[in-house]
């Protein structure tokens, strides 16, 4: 930990007791995707080292889904959070000046993309959507972007007359909170299929080297090989880091520096907050979200 702080606070020329005297504490949101205290603990180690390096108290927060993170950072209650490319959509679409995205994660071969990942159970028979008719499908929650946005846009245009109401092409579309309700429902049989993310890259067995499947596999709460991808999204750009817009600029250089150098300081600490194994985090700006912006607009209209 003191190499780490050595090397932010070289890098921002700042010490605790400056921060003190422009913010009293720093509240980070952490968006849902698994239950709330693996994702505290996941990030227990975030909290930490920027306690340290900011100098005032730092706390996690872990609402029961997507909104109550997007709600805290347009209403200033919450300074920092990793979206999803939809959830920060959602916020530029309301306020374009509550935050800005610094940080996105970046994959074990360079790239800053993953996918939606439909899945059934092995046993089901299932292995498209033209299996899907009349059955159950589970999404994570309206402002996820793979759990929602992007299959309810690329789904349909595989063609069949599929829509995304229920009892129409399948017999329920449902919402189950998030990705890994979604998992646990698919393996346990309570739904027929499901959609949650990964990069897309490594061992189907592992839950693929990031994601939701990868944080199920290493909590033990699924084997992989009892299931099986029935559809994949085309590549969606990751969700950034953002932070709020009107913290002091001192404070937002902390925070980035923190995170980017977090891979070479800390690595365990990077594997939980990014959902497995990653090259870290890297620079990011709000162009790459224009995309994700037209398209959360386009379910609007």
């Amino acid at each position: 930990m003191k190499h780490l702080l050595a090397a932010v606070l070289a890098t921002t020329a700042l010490v605790g007791a400056a921060h003190a005297q422009e913010i009293k504490e720093f509240n980070i949101g952490l968006l849902g995707g698994e239950n709330a205290q693996d994702r505290l603990n996941s990030n227990e180690c975030l909290r930490a080292y920027a306690e340290e390096a900011l100098g005032v108290p730092v706390k996690l927060f872990a609402p029961a889904d997507y909104n109550g993170v997007m709600q805290g950072l347009l209403g200033g209650t919450l300074d920092m959070a990793w979206l999803g490319a939809s959830s920060y959509a959602g916020i530029y679409i309301q306020d374009p000046e509550a935050v800005e995205p610094v940080l996105i994660k970046i994959n074990m071969d360079g790239t800053y993309g993953y996918h939606s990942i439909g899945f059934a159970r092995k046993e089901s028979g299932i292995t498209s959507l033209a299996d899907m008719k009349g059955k159950t499908f589970g999404f994570g929650d309206p402002n996820s972007t793979s759990g929602y946005l992007i299959p309810s846009i690329e789904i349909p245009q595989a063609g069949d007359g599929i829509t995304m109401e229920s009892g129409d092409y399948f017999g329920e579309v449902k919402f189950t909170g998030g990705h890994e309700q979604t998992i646990v429902a698919v393996n346990n049989g309570d739904i027929d299929a499901g959609v949650s993310w990964a990069d897309g890259q490594g061992a189907w067995e592992d839950g693929f080297n990031s994601g939701a499947f990868r944080k199920a596999v290493d909590a033990g709460l699924i084997d992989m090989n009892n299931l099986v991808e029935i559809w994949r999204s085309k590549p969606i750009p990751e969700g950034p880091v953002v932070l709020r817009k009107t913290l002091p600029d001192d404070v937002k250089a902390t925070m980035t520096a923190l995170v980017e150098n977090m891979i070479n300081t800390d690595a365990d600490c990077t594997y939980g907050m990014a959902a497995g194994e990653t090259l870290g985090f890297q620079p990011i700006t709000h162009a790459a979200y224009e995309s994700i912006v037209a398209a959360r607009l386009s379910k609007a209209n």
